[in-house]
C-alpha cells in the first residue's frame, strides 16, 4: 500500500518546474536558503529526528527529479536521510559564510531535494542558527519559512519529552500551471510571447561577465530595528504607499544614483515584484505545501533629478495594483520557462534593474516550548541572474531583514555593499522626510 501512494506522487514537472530544474542545473544552481537564529537546548540528534518526521509528511522530500531536461519526472520512493550537517563556529556573524557555502553549492536532484546545517556557536552555548537549502523547483520563500516552522514544533515536542504520535503526510499538488483560473489557461498564443522590457531601461550592467557555470551567488545582510521598522510602516501609512513601495523605491534611488555616476539625464528603471499566488488560487493553497506558487509582476519608471521618494513609492505601489487587479502575474507564470530559455542563451544580459522578493510580516510563532526563534530569513540563489539589485526580504517580530544575493563577478561585493547601505541610508533619510535622487 505505501508503494502505491509514493506512486500516486509521481508526475511529470510542469513548464515553470522544468525551468527552474534547468537554472538549478544551467545556472549554477537554484535554491533557496532559509537561516534563522534559535535560543534554547536545540541539538543535532532533536534536528535529526525533527528532519525524518518533515520527510514523511512532505511527499516531495521522499522524492527525486529523473529525466533529461525535456522530460523530467518527479519520482517518488523511499529516499535517504536527509543530510544533516552541524558546524562549530566562533562569533554569531560566522553564519553569513555558511550561507554562502550553502548559496554556491548545487544540489543534485537525482538524489535528494532538501539538506540541513546546524551551526553551533562556540561562544554562546544557547544560541544555534538551523540552515535549511531546498531545491527552489519544490519550494518557494513562504513554504520553506513554513517547513522551518513545523522543523522547530517537533524539536520543542523533543526537548520537552512529548512524544508525538501520529504524523499525517500531505498530499502531493499538481503544477501550478493547472492550479490556475481556467480563463487564464485560455490566453492567447500571441500573450504568451516573451514580452522584452521597453527600449531604454538601464540596468547596473556588468562588472566582468563570464558563462553561468563561473559564476557564484554572494549576499549582503542587513536589518532594520524594530523602532525603524515602524517608523517606516507608520510613514507609509501616512504617504498612502505600502512597504513593498517604500523598499522598492529605496533600491531604485540606490540602483539609479549607480548608473547615473553624475549624470543628469532622465534614467529608465524596472522593477520586477515577487508575488505570492496562493491567497489567489481557488481553492487557497497552504503555506504548508511544498510547491512553487510564485509569479511577478513588472513597474516602470523614469527617474528624473527631481523626482520623490514618496511619489516613487505610490508610482509603484500603484502599477503593482493595476498588475494584480488585470492577473498578469499569471500570463507571466505562462511566460516563465521562454524567459530562462532566453536567459540562458544571452547570458550577458541583466533582465531588469531591481527585483524585490518579500514575502511581508512572517506568520509563525517565535516561542516553541524552551525554544526561541529570535530571527529568521531566506535567501535565493541567483547566480544566473547577472547584473540585477535584488533583495529577500522578511518581517519578523518587528524587524525587516533584508538580504541581497547578487551575481559574483558580474558585481563585486564592494559594489553590492555600496548598494545594500545606499538603499538602506534612503530608507532611514525617507522616514525623516529628506531623502533626494541627486
Amino acid at each position: 500500500m505505501e508503494l502505491e501512494v509514493l506512486a500516486m506522487n509521481n508526475r511529470e514537472l510542469g513548464n515553470m518546474e522544468k525551468a527552474m530544474e534547468s537554472l538549478n542545473r544551467h545556472g549554477g544552481g537554484f535554491l533557496v536558503v532559509t537561516v534563522g537564529r534559535i535560543k534554547g537546548p536545540l541539538n543535532a540528534e532533536m534536528v535529526r529526528r525533527a528532519l525524518d518526521l518533515v520527510q514523511y509528511r512532505h511527499p516531495r522530500l521522499n522524492s527525486r527529479i529523473v529525466g533529461s531536461l525535456d522530460n523530467l519526472c518527479f519520482q517518488t520512493q523511499q529516499m535517504p536521510l536527509i543530510p544533516l550537517r552541524v558546524v562549530n563556529k566562533l562569533h554569531d556573524e560566522q553564519w553569513t559564510d555558511v550561507v554562502l557555502s550553502e548559496l554556491n553549492e548545487k544540489i543534485d536532484s537525482s538524489k535528494g531535494l532538501l539538506r540541513a546545517v546546524l551551526v553551533h556557536l562556540m561562544n554562546e552555548s544557547r544560541v544555534n542558527y538551523l540552515i535549511l537549502t531546498v531545491l527552489h523547483t519544490i519550494s518557494d520563500g513562504l513554504s520553506c519559512l513554513q517547513l522551518y516552522s513545523e522543523i522547530l514544533t517537533y524539536c520543542k515536542s523533543f526537548a520537552d519529552d512529548d512524544p508525538i504520535t501520529q504524523v499525517i503526510s500531505l498530499p502531493t499538488l499538481p503544477p501550478v500551471e493547472e492550479l490556475m483560473p481556467e480563463s487564464t489557461k485560455e490566453l492567447s498564443k500571441e500573450s504568451l510571447c516573451h514580452q522584452p522590457q521597453p527600449l531604454g531601461i538601464e540596468t547596473l550592467g556588468f562588472e566582468k561577465c563570464v558563462p553561468m557555470e563561473l559564476r557564484r551567488c554572494g549576499l549582503i545582510h542587513r536589518q532594520l530595528d524594530a523602532e525603524l521598522t515602524q517608523q517606516l510602516v507608520n510613514i507609509c501609512r501616512q504617504e498612502k504607499t505600502t512597504l513593498q513601495g517604500a523598499l522598492c523605491a529605496a533600491m531604485l534611488f540606490a540602483g539609479v544614483r549607480k548608473i547615473r555616476t553624475g549624470q543628469t539625464d532622465d534614467v529608465r528603471v524596472s522593477c520586477r515584484t515577487l508575488v505570492d499566488l496562493r491567497q489567489r488560487l481557488k481553492p487557497v493553497i497552504s503555506n504548508e505545501n511544498m510547491i512553487v506558487l510564485i509569479s511577478s509582476l513588472m513597474s516602470f519608471h523614469t527617474l528624473q533629478i527631481n523626482t520623490s521618494f514618496w511619489e516613487l513609492a505610490r508610482d509603484i505601489k500603484q502599477q503593482l495594483d493595476a498588475g494584480l487587479e488585470q492577473g498578469d502575474m499569471f500570463s507571466r507564470v505562462l511566460t516563465y520557462r521562454h524567459s530562462v530559455e532566453s536567459l540562458l542563451r544571452r547570458y550577458d544580459q541583466a533582465l531588469g534593474t531591481v527585483s524585490v522578493s518579500n514575502v511581508g510580516r512572517v506568520n509563525i510563532p517565535r516561542v516553541y516550548g524552551s525554544l526561541e526563534l529570535e530571527e529568521i530569513s531566506f535567501v535565493p540563489s541567483i547566480a544566473a541572474y547577472g547584473g540585477v539589485f535584488y533583495a529577500a526580504i522578511t518581517n519578523f517580530q518587528g524587524k525587516i531583514f533584508w538580504n541581497f544575493p547578487f551575481s559574483e563577478p558580474a558585481i563585486s561585493l564592494q559594489m553590492m555593499e555600496n548598494l545594500a547601505n545606499s538603499a538602506v541610508s534612503c530608507i532611514i533619510d525617507a522616514c525623516h522626510g529628506f531623502c533626494q535622487l541627486g
